[in-house]
């Protein structure tokens, strides 16, 4: 059985020199689909220059990054919507809120996120939502809205009570490389959960997991969560590529 990565930045920089490789050694690691979250205007063109190169397992998502608002985000939210409006795309993302280092465009964030869970709404799209000291946040933002959202909470890593609320919202949980992390204490609370509100995620090239853990991540290290997610629920990993498939596919409808 097959995995499919659910969230991973293989177009970016830090992959220029390998990046056909990266994919190839996925494939061997049986990850053969890859969605792929924009950050922002700078990323768009080596974003749709690998899915026009690989538009078979190659899903890309068009959005802001919350760290990417700045005095500028309408411009370049204009620019994302007039995307929107020329390609396709399975879904809006990345978007939410990130307060991890300073909350200085705090309102700018939450009224970016506003705007393009709009889109979501208007084009029928799930979201992927990052939020980084800012769970309730962007929960209040969601609700204000009506909540008729679907999607994942994008590398999640929160208490059982935040898992809950995603859930109840219509969220998937993205779980990622964090679960293999000693301290994180993810696996008590995934323990707690139905399958069938998780998908994985590496965040490539960021949050390796162990025994990678510090190093440049990419999408066959999917195999290392796999393997973690496969002893959390005492579950052969083929039932665990199978169901997280499943719940990928159904999500942004690949």
């Amino acid at each position: 059985m097959y995995f499919i990565d659910t969230h991973c930045h293989i177009f970016l920089p830090e992959f220029d020199n390998d990046r056909d490789g990266v994919i190839q050694r996925a494939l061997k690691n049986k990850i053969d689909g890859f969605v792929l979250p924009n950050v922002d205007s700078s990323t768009i063109d080596s974003l749709h220059k690998l899915a026009d190169q690989y538009p078979a397992i190659t899903f890309p998502l068009m959005g802001l990054h919350p760290t990417s608002v700045e005095d500028d985000y309408l411009k370049e939210l204009d620019l994302a919507e007039n995307w929107l409006n020329k390609r396709k795309y399975v879904g809006i993302g990345e978007i939410g809120l990130d307060f991890y280092w300073d909350e200085t465009f705090a309102k700018e964030q939450e009224e970016s996120l506003r705007i393009q869970l709009g889109w979501a709404q208007e084009k029928d799209l799930p979201v992927v939502i990052h939020t980084r000291n800012s769970f309730m946040s962007t929960v209040k933002v969601i609700e204000s809205l009506g909540g008729s959202h679907r999607g994942i909470f994008h590398c999640f890593s929160g208490s059982l009570e935040e898992a809950k609320i995603a859930i109840d919202l219509g969220f998937h949980l993205g779980i990622g490389g964090v679960l293999t992390f000693k301290n994180a204490k993810l696996d008590e609370v995934i323990r707690e959960i139905d399958l069938k509100h998780i998908i994985l995620e590496t965040d490539s090239p960021y949050l390796a997991p162990v025994p990678k853990r510090g190093k440049r991540n990419e999408p066959a290290y999917l195999a290392y969560t796999a393997n973690k997610l496969a002893d959390v629920f005492s579950m052969h990993r083929d039932e665990i590529a199978a169901a997280t498939s499943a719940n990928a596919r159904n999500i942004f409808g690949i």
